[in-house]
């Protein structure tokens, strides 16, 4: 007994302590690891899961060039489409990519090197998520729809329409609206003409080439399709900032007088 009191004053106390310590760390870590097993069984958007999100093959524009529907660089432009199947398969969904604006030539011109003003840029393949996901517990409302994606490169929500290249030999196209009926024309030809409902959504400034083309996408379908839009954040409110300029009004000036 002497030898343990001993034994606990020399700094035996300090290492039940740290071996005590050390075994509930343990413990925690096997329950979790544990739980997080037993749980990838259930979820569906588990990390783990060898069933992640769809990957979607690139689709350029036919003849894009001939149209003079073309990205700021003059590149064909281009979309994702995931085809729907059994009670959406005369559904579709038409998400417009967002990514800004460029108000001026050297902004444009530098854009012009990127994904949001190239298609040589894009991505073969891209996973589809949230609205456009695949699977039914994740998107209950439109994951069996016909499914498209449309690339942004243009720079001014798809609305600009200038007949000539950019001067100064920068060699800009600003084409948004001719890129959105070309994109539009060739989706028509792969079953959205006969569409029994279509949604047309987009964010940021997909959201403003929503509100922009709404009517639009209605026309272009029969009179019998239930057509929607739904702009996510893409409503930009022309009032004073902090500063107290409005700087949202002078911007989208620039961009309409540019495009």
């Amino acid at each position: 007994v002497q030898l343990l009191r001993l034994w606990w004053r020399r700094g035996g106390r300090d290492r039940v302590v740290a071996f005590a310590g050390f075994g509930i760390l343990v413990l925690t870590l096997l329950f979790t690891v544990g739980s997080l097993f037993h749980d990838a069984g259930e979820r569906p958007d588990f990390v783990g899961q060898s069933d992640g999100p769809v990957l979607v093959d690139l689709t350029l524009v036919h003849d894009a060039e001939k149209k003079g529907a073309v990205c700021l660089d003059g590149s064909p432009p281009g979309y994702y489409l995931h085809r729907g199947f059994g009670s959406g398969a005369d559904s579709w969904i038409v998400h417009l990519e967002g990514g800004g604006w460029c108000d001026s030539i050297a902004s444009c011109s530098s854009r012009a090197r990127t994904p949001l003003g190239s298609s040589h840029y894009f991505y073969g393949q891209i996973p589809f998520y949230g609205i456009l996901n695949h699977h039914p517990s994740l998107n209950p409302d439109f994951y069996n729809w016909n499914r498209v994606k449309v690339r942004y490169c243009d720079g001014a929500s798809m609305a600009g329409d200038v007949d000539n290249e950019s001067q100064n030999s920068t060699n800009l196209f600003f084409r948004g609206k001719r890129v959105w009926e070309a994109v539009m024309n060739e989706l028509l030809s792969k079953g959205l003409a006969n569409a029994k409902q279509a949604l047309l959504t987009g964010c940021s400034a997909g959201g403003l080439a929503t509100f922009i083309h709404c009517d639009d996408f209605q026309a272009l379908l029969p009179k019998q399709t239930t057509v929607k839009c739904l702009p996510d954040a893409g409503f930009f409110l022309d009032g004073e900032d902090i500063s107290g300029k409005r700087t949202l009004r002078s911007f989208y000036h620039n961009v309409v007088h540019l495009q």
